[in-house]
């Protein structure tokens, strides 16, 4: 069965920095594929390398179709939802203006959104701004989840939560992973072990290890020498 998305020998340098170093892998369609790895070694970049918002060489392919030189509206109107990790939601307009800036099919999934956010319903005319880190944190995936993505490309949705957060993010992840395709960056492996069907793990901008999540997981020492973290 084909991959939903196919990276091959990507390279990305930004400024004089060789950031990706020709990295393979592929997502399979259905569930969360964890992208792990230290800081800095090239995680952000690859989730905006496959969105088009950095200059990047190589092979992308997303169902079959080379979307490598694709601009990142189209990859966008291909249904890939982002959701960046400093949330980027605009602190000036309300919860429901940031929604219908989001707005892409004719008929967005607002139930889908309030069913699984419904805090965001009772504060649609509160601005952006002036919400919790873990409620900004519900309208950036919101957005994501108003159109009927097939790919989704999560990046770090549970930095700077509280645990109580952490879990309800995690509980969001799985019931988006039955709708979607996820790619997920996420550094706690508490939500990983969770979520995650399969992991590929980035070094310093090259792919040291690919395979199931549980595998990865239950391997302390493996676990510690790729990530430099021990595994509760």
């Amino acid at each position: 069965m084909s991959p939903l998305l196919a990276v091959g020998d990507l390279h990305v340098y930004l400024g004089e920095s060789h950031i990706l170093q020709g990295i393979d892998f592929d997502v399979a369609e259905g569930g969360v594929t964890a992208l792990l790895g230290r800081n800095g070694v090239g995680k952000t970049t690859t989730l905006r390398a496959l969105m088009g918002l950095v200059d990047r060489r190589g092979r992308i392919t997303l169902d079959g179709q080379d979307v490598t030189a694709t601009p990142t509206h189209k990859i966008v109107r291909r249904g890939v939802g982002y959701v960046p990790e400093d949330r980027d939601v605009f602190a000036g307009l309300t919860v429901d203006e940031n929604l219908r800036l989001a707005e892409r099919d004719p008929e967005p999934r607002y139930e889908l959104v309030y069913d699984l956010f419904p805090e965001l319903k009772q504060r649609g005319k509160q601005l952006a701004g002036t919400l919790s880190g873990g409620q900004q944190q519900m309208v950036a995936i919101a957005r994501a989840l108003l159109n009927d993505n097939r790919l989704l490309l999560v990046d770090e949705p549970t930095k700077g939560l509280a645990p109580l957060l952490v879990a309800e993010v995690a509980r969001v992840l799985e019931r988006v992973a039955e709708l979607a395709t996820v790619l997920l960056v996420e550094q706690n492996l508490g939500v990983v072990q969770r979520v995650a069907r399969d992991v590929v793990v980035l070094d310093t901008g090259r792919v040291v290890h690919v395979g199931p999540a549980q595998e990865l997981l239950a391997d302390k020492p493996m676990v510690h020498r790729l990530l430099g973290v021990g595994h509760a």
